[in-house]
C-alpha cells in the first residue's frame, strides 16, 4: 500500500500500540469462502492493520473459525496482530466454556482484548455483574488466557459511567461516528477522561454513509475525497479514538479503507469542528440524537426509537428500522404503542420532529411486516 505508513496509537495505558484502523469480522460477504476472507485479512494486515475484532454470534461462530485460519496466515508470513473478541455469557462456568471454544477456534493461546459484549442498559449490566462477569473475567486475565478486560456498549449519555467506575475496564467499544457523534460525545468524553482504549464500531453508520453520499458531501475535506475516506478521517481527526472499527464485506472495501488510513492528513481542530457544524445542516428530518426527548412520562425510550427510524429515512427500508431495534439497541418496537400522545416529546425536539407521527409508523411497520412474513 502506497503512502505514509499506517497510524498506530496507544491503546489507553496498557502500553499497547495498535492500528488506527481495526478489520472487523462480522459483514464478510463470502463467509463460506475461507480463502477470499483470509485474503482480506492479509490484504489488511500488509497494509499496517494490527486490530482484528469479531464474536461468537457473528455468522454463527464462521467469523472466529475464519480468523483461525487468518491469524494462521498471519504467522506464517511474519505479519502482526492483536485479536479481540467478545462473550454475552456472564456466569464463570458459561464465560470459561466460551472462551475455550474461541481460543481453539482461532488457534490462540490468548485473547488480547477480551469484551464483555453489547451492554444496552444499565439493568442488563446489573445482571450480568451480579452473576459474576467482572471476577469471572478476573480470573481469566490471571490465568493469562485473556491481556486485557474491556467492554462493548451501547449506553448513550452519562449511563456509562457506572461501568467506567468499576475500574476494571481497560478498553472500551461503542458506537460513534460523523452520523450519531452527538448522541455519543458524552460517552466519548467519559471514557477519554479514564484514558482507556477507546474503539469505535459502526464507523460508516452501518453502510448507511457511503449508501447515501450525498447526504454525507459535508464530511469531505479534501479534493477528490469519497464518503468512505472522508468518514474515516473525520474519526482519525480524533486523537482521543484508538481504532475506528470497519467491518469489511470484500477486499475492495478493504483497500478503500487501507487508502484512506496510509493516506491520512491531520486536519485542524477548527475543520473538524466545521464537519461536526455542518452535519446538523444536513441532517434535516433526521434525529441527531441530542436527547431533549428521553424523559418519557411513559418510558418510552424515545432516542432510540427516533434513531432506529433514521435508518428508514437514510436507507428507505422499513426492515432496517426494526433491524436496528433488535439488533443494537435491544428494544422492541412495541415500545412505540405505549405513547398517549402528550406531546412532552415534541415540545422539548429541538428539531421539531414529528416524533409522535414516528411512533405511531414503528407500530405500524411492526404489524405490517409481521402480516406479511
Amino acid at each position: 500500500m502506497k503512502g505514509k505508513p499506517m497510524l498506530y496509537r496507544y491503546y489507553g495505558d496498557t502500553g499497547k500500540k495498535v492500528s488506527a484502523l481495526g478489520f472487523g469480522g462480522m459483514r464478510f460477504k463470502e463467509i463460506d469462502d475461507r480463502q477470499i476472507c483470509v485474503q482480506m485479512m492479509v490484504e489488511a494486515a500488509r497494509g499496517g492493520v494490527t486490530y482484528f475484532d469479531t464474536a461468537p454470534g457473528y455468522f454463527a461462530a464462521k467469523s472466529e473459525e475464519v480468523y483461525g485460519e487468518g491469524f494462521k496466515e498471519l504467522r506464517r508470513l511474519g505479519l502482526p496482530f492483536f485479536c479481540a473478541t467478545k462473550t454475552f455469557k456472564s456466569k464463570e462456568t458459561d464465560v470459561r466454556k466460551e472462551i475455550d471454544a474461541q481460543l481453539q477456534r482461532m488457534g490462540l493461546d490468548k485473547i488480547d482484548f477480551y469484551h464483555i459484549w453489547c451492554i444496552t442498559n444499565l439493568e442488563n449490566w446489573r445482571e450480568r455483574k451480579s452473576n459474576g462477569v467482572l471476577e469471572a473475567f478476573r480470573k481469566l486475565k490471571e490465568e493469562g488466557l485473556i491481556d486485557h478486560i474491556c467492554v462493548s456498549s451501547h449506553l448513550i449519555g452519562d449511563q456509562i459511567k457506572e461501568l467506567l467506575m468499576e475500574g476494571v475496564f481497560e478498553g472500551v467499544l461503542f458506537g460513534y461516528s460523523a452520523y450519531n457523534f452527538s448522541i455519543r460525545q458524552t460517552a466519548f468524553d467519559a471514557i477519554t477522561r479514564h484514558n482507556l482504549g477507546c474503539v469505535v464500531m459502526n464507523p460508516l453508520g452501518g453502510g448507511l454513509i457511503p449508501q447515501n453520499p450525498e447526504l454525507f458531501e459535508f464530511l469531505k475535506t479534501g479534493k477528490d475525497e469519497s464518503v468512505v475516506t472522508a468518514a474515516l478521517r473525520f474519526l482519525f481527526a480524533h486523537e482521543r479514538i484508538t481504532v475506528s472499527l470497519v467491518g469489511f464485506g470484500n477486499i475492495e472495501e478493504v483497500r478503500e479503507a487501507l487508502k484512506a488510513a496510509n493516506e491520512y492528513e491531520p486536519i485542524s481542530t477548527e475543520q473538524l469542528e466545521a464537519v461536526k457544524s455542518r452535519a446538523s445542516a444536513s441532517f434535516e428530518g433526521i434525529c441527531t440524537g441530542c436527547r431533549y426527548c428521553d424523559d418519557c412520562p411513559e418510558g418510552i425510550p424515545i432516542p432510540k426509537l427516533m434513531d432506529a427510524y433514521n435508518h428508514k429515512l437514510l436507507a428507505k427500508g422499513e426492515q432496517q428500522v426494526l433491524n436496528r431495534l433488535k439488533w443494537h439497541w435491544s428494544v422492541d418496537p412495541a415500545e412505540a404503542e405505549k405513547c398517549v400522545e402528550c406531546g412532552q416529546c415534541e415540545e422539548a425536539c429541538t428539531q421539531h420532529l414529528p416524533i409522535i407521527e414516528r411512533l405511531k409508523e414503528i407500530t405500524d411497520i411492526k404489524e405490517r411486516l409481521a402480516t406479511e412474513a
